[in-house]
């Protein structure tokens, strides 16, 4: 009877539940570790869990609601920038000043946003994966979502919620072939957290594969669906590449976006450029010589079989599955990771945007598998919890 009544159910209404239930145990998570936490930069001993949601980037919003970018930059004893406002996208911490409006405090209107946001996001995740999906198993992939390592982020003061809503509504769109739906929003994502000129690329190899379909007579390809597919991929582009360009105008620095963001990492490279695809290969190197105490050819050969199984992964027959544009996404959305950012414990957060890669993890039917996938990913949950969320005296992982 209980297997009746829950298939009898909307399927807005199951995911609804599946969402709640997954906040519900983040929620506890939370709570735990906030009741073991000491005093630290933030907050004091057991914060509330408003204040302990708040943390983090979160105050960097917060500082970004009440005060703007800095026109006027700082810099350090060696003459690089210091880390400030700019590395951080304006939509979500404006959208939350105008939830303030309602009487709220930032910290609960910032929790108020990121949970309404998830919930969004869960609900067009599940549509996405029915695209390609059978309903059982779209579903699963809906549970994996909700109890997802870094499910976290979906009830704090961070913009993932709102940024994997967007992708999600874009993905989604791109799949029904509705461009010019895709637009606003395409902008509105390159204004929330960084990753857009990924989404262009994916756009872009797009059309090309269709050109070389319909040049081959395997599947024609309709004039405005071309030229819409065109503008989605330009509009991608022009709107991931503005935020560095609007950053260097406020300012009249040269590379504000790029140095602020190196600003982050200098602990682990120093001061050196952003070179593309060097960070990874830095970071093999790094984290196998000074914290493994290997010689660094153990690192770089991690760091093939990571790419190799990577490409392994998009190949194998749950991901055909998924169709061409899934797929794009995240080998672009992959290549972009590799291409400018140093593996740190903030990289687990920044994968988050490969979330329809769950719709291969959600695949085998074994009931044994899939119970044993939603207890590692709970696992998955308290680890990176208790390595990122947790704040010490000298905190070198940040989420």
């Amino acid at each position: 009877m209980a297997a009746l009544s829950w298939r009898a159910l909307p399927w807005w209404a199951r995911v609804t539940v599946v969402f709640i239930l997954g906040r519900a145990l983040d929620t506890i998570l939370l709570l735990w570790q906030a009741a073991i936490e000491g005093p630290n930069a933030w907050t004091g001993a057991h914060p509330r869990y408003l204040d302990f949601a708040n943390i983090w980037d979160g105050r960097w919003y917060q500082i970004i609601a009440a005060v703007g970018y800095p026109r006027t930059l700082q810099f350090d004893a060696t003459g690089h920038l210091t880390q400030n406002q700019w590395a951080f996208l304006p939509v979500y911490p404006y959208v939350v000043k105008g939830v303030m409006a309602l009487g709220l405090s930032w910290e609960a209107a910032a929790v108020l946003v990121t949970v309404l946001c998830a919930w969004g996001a869960t609900l067009v995740f599940y549509k996405l994966m029915r695209t390609r999906l059978r309903p059982s198993t779209a579903m699963y992939a809906t549970v994996l979502f909700s109890v997802a390592p870094v499910a976290a982020l979906f009830q704090v003061a961070y913009a993932e919620a709102m940024f994997t809503l967007l992708l999600a509504a874009i993905l989604y769109l791109w799949v029904k072939r509705r461009f010019w739906w895709m637009l606003p929003l395409i902008v509105l994502a390159a204004f929330t957290r960084p990753g857009e000129v990924a989404l262009a690329l994916a756009l872009g190899l797009w059309v090309a594969w269709r050109l070389w379909r319909a040049w081959r007579g395997t599947e024609p390809i309709r004039m405005p669906e071309l030229v819409a597919s065109v503008i989605a991929t330009l509009v991608a582009l022009i709107s991931g590449l503005a935020w560095p360009v609007i950053a260097d105008r406020a300012t009249g620095y040269p590379g504000t976006y790029t140095q602020t963001e190196l600003s982050w990492r200098v602990s682990y490279t120093g001061w050196d450029p952003l070179v593309p695809f060097t960070p990874w290969i830095q970071g093999a190197k790094w984290w196998f010589t000074l914290w493994l105490h290997t010689p660094a050819w153990v690192g770089y050969l991690a760091l093939a079989a990571i790419v190799g199984l990577g490409v392994v992964f998009l190949l194998v027959p749950p991901a055909r599955r998924l169709g061409v544009e899934l797929r794009l996404w995240l080998l672009s959305y992959g290549l972009y990771v590799l291409a400018v950012f140093f593996p740190q414990s903030s990289t687990f957060r920044i994968l988050l945007p490969l979330f329809p890669a769950l719709g291969v993890v959600a695949a085998p039917r074994a009931k044994w598998y899939r119970v044993g996938m939603v207890v590692v990913f709970v696992a998955a949950q308290v680890g990176w919890l208790l390595l990122a969320w947790t704040i010490g005296d000298y905190d070198w992982s940040p989420p």
